[in-house]
C-alpha cells in the first residue's frame, strides 16, 4: 500500500465512522421528534446500566456521547489528513474518540440496530489496536 492510499483510506475511515455518530444522533433526534415511527431498528435511547433514566435525559446522554465521539473523530481524520489541527493530534483523539463511542455503547446496549453496533465496535477495537499496540501507520509510511 502506498503512502497516499494509506492516508486517504484511513482518513475516510475515521471521517465515515464519525459521520456514523451524527447518523445516530438523527435517528435519536428522528424517535424523539416521531414517536411510533418506523426507524429501521433504531430504539429510543433507554440504559441497561442506569434504567432509571427517563427517555429525554437518555437520550440526552446518548447524544453527548454520539457529538463527543463525532467531533473527535472528524477533528481526528482532519488532523491526519494535515488539513487542520496539528498531525501529532490525530492518535489521541482516535483513541479518546473511541473510548466514548465504546462507554457509550455499553451504556445504551441493546438500543441500536446489530449491524450499526457491530460495525461501530469493529472500528472502535480497530482504532485502539493498530493506536495503542501497534502504532500503525508509522510516520514513515505517511511520510510525515
Amino acid at each position: 500500500m502506498t503512502p497516499d492510499n494509506a492516508r486517504f483510506l484511513i482518513g475516510a475511515l475515521l471521517i465515515v465512522h464519525g459521520l456514523g455518530h451524527g447518523g445516530a444522533i438523527g435517528a435519536l433526534l428522528w424517535v424523539r421528534v416521531n414517536p411510533g415511527t418506523a426507524t429501521g431498528g433504531w430504539l429510543a435511547a433507554k440504559s441497561w446500566l442506569f434504567p432509571a433514566l427517563e427517555a429525554p435525559a437518555a437520550t440526552n446522554i446518548a447524544m453527548a456521547f454520539w457529538t463527543l465521539a463525532m467531533l473527535g473523530f472528524l477533528v481526528a481524520a482532519l488532523s491526519f489528513l494535515g488539513i487542520a489541527v496539528s498531525p501529532e493530534v490525530w492518535r489521541p483523539l482516535a483513541v479518546g474518540s473511541s473510548l466514548v463511542s465504546l462507554v457509550g455503547m455499553l451504556v445504551f446496549y441493546g438500543t441500536w440496530p446489530v449491524f450499526n453496533t457491530l460495525a461501530s465496535l469493529a472500528v472502535n477495537l480497530g482504532v485502539l489496536v493498530t493506536q495503542l499496540v501497534t502504532r500503525w501507520p508509522p510516520q514513515e509510511l505517511l511520510g510525515r
